[in-house]
């Protein structure tokens, strides 16, 4: 879907002080209905099971020892690695504590000791992210990379680029394997390079991410026999960025994309440019939370078990002011991306021919 796909009636909602007005109305329905407040009881059992189960993950390692069952705990563990950083995300987002500085220090925890990746280079891009959804050159989850999401994109592209762009439907998921490596090394980057975060943060998630690497490599090469120490790394690696990748890809890939130039109003560009994911509470668990994707960049820092609350209301409020309101099942939303990615590919291939 393309920028052409967006279509805004300026007629129902005709000023930007008209416009502003519609935001307001939303969110005065959305605190009324008490789904800002916070959640401290939800995200003390949250943290502590995510947390119990993250353990219980590196004790099974070490109990099972130099084994290749290790690599049914490999799978297991890639599964722990990615709730916690479904907490991370939510922290990211100030959901869990009142204060900015503990959710801070929370995602520190999670992410540089927890699992390995810059929290401070992830708040950085995601916050971009948020502020600019699917508008090219500024939200940095459509950056040209591997994959590339316009037609524009794939045109311009280096012979070979456009041979990947060309195939980059088949190799999608295949890609999603090295997610895991590429946050890891996308975060030490950000760290070694530019700033991004104050002298005094940089030091504190250097300090960490040091921790948690040295922690990984000890555990995993003294517990095992070299072989098995690098199948547990590839096993663990690739099945927690594949996790990772098929829970955020369906969130916004194949939706509009805006040029900026798109007279769209906040609640217009949040939700046309976002996709919900319909399911259940076993969705919700399996996803973290991002099946409710619409409602969440609506309001980011509504607590994760508030979104499936305020779905009613915000698809209803939705319907009544003419804003289209996407929701489809999972295996629906992969097959629109991968229709997606092989459209934008398309230039690739004519102009190789």
């Amino acid at each position: 879907m393309t920028v052409s796909s967006v279509r805004t009636d300026r007629s129902r909602h005709g000023s930007p002080d008209s416009a502003s007005g519609v935001r307001t109305q939303l969110t005065r329905r959305v605190q009324q209905a008490g789904l800002l407040s916070r959640r401290p009881g939800y995200y003390t059992a949250k943290v502590s099971l995510t947390l119990l189960g993250f353990i219980a993950g590196w004790a099974a390692f070490v109990l099972v020892g130099s084994s290749w069952w290790t690599l049914a705990v490999a799978a297991f563990l890639a599964l722990a690695y990615t709730q916690v950083a479904f907490l991370g995300h939510d922290a990211g987002h100030k959901q869990i504590f009142a204060s900015r500085r503990a959710n801070y220090r929370l995602g520190l925890l999670l992410g540089n000791l927890g699992i390995g990746m810059s929290y401070g280079w992830w708040i950085d891009k995601h916050t971009r992210h948020h502020a600019n959804p699917n508008q090219v050159d500024a939200d940095p989850d459509i950056a040209v990379g591997a994959l590339v999401f316009t037609s524009e994109q794939a045109h311009g592209r280096c012979p070979a680029g456009r041979w990947l762009s060309r195939l980059q439907a088949y190799l999608f998921f295949p890609l999603l394997l090295l997610e895991g490596l590429n946050l890891h090394v996308a975060g030490l980057r950000a760290l070694t390079g530019p700033a991004i975060t104050s002298r005094r943060d940089r030091i504190s998630e250097l300090s960490l991410f040091a921790v948690h690497v040295a922690a990984y490599l000890t555990a995993v090469f003294v517990v095992l026999i070299p072989w098995q120490a690098l199948a547990f790394i590839a096993v663990h690696q690739a099945l927690f960025g594949f996790y990772m990748g098929c829970s955020f890809a369906p969130n916004h890939k194949g939706m509009p994309v805006l040029s900026g130039d798109e007279e769209l109003d906040y609640v217009q560009r949040q939700v046309l440019t976002s996709r919900n994911v319909r399911g259940n509470r076993v969705t919700d668990f399996v996803l973290g939370g991002l099946n409710y994707q619409i409602e969440h960049h609506l309001f980011p820092n509504m607590p994760r078990p508030n979104l499936r609350h305020a779905h009613p209301l915000i698809r209803s409020f939705c319907e009544e002011h003419g804003i289209a309101f996407v929701e489809t099942g999972l295996i629906t939303s992969y097959r629109e991306v991968l229709r997606h990615l092989r459209e934008v590919g398309r230039p690739a291939l004519q102009a190789a021919q």
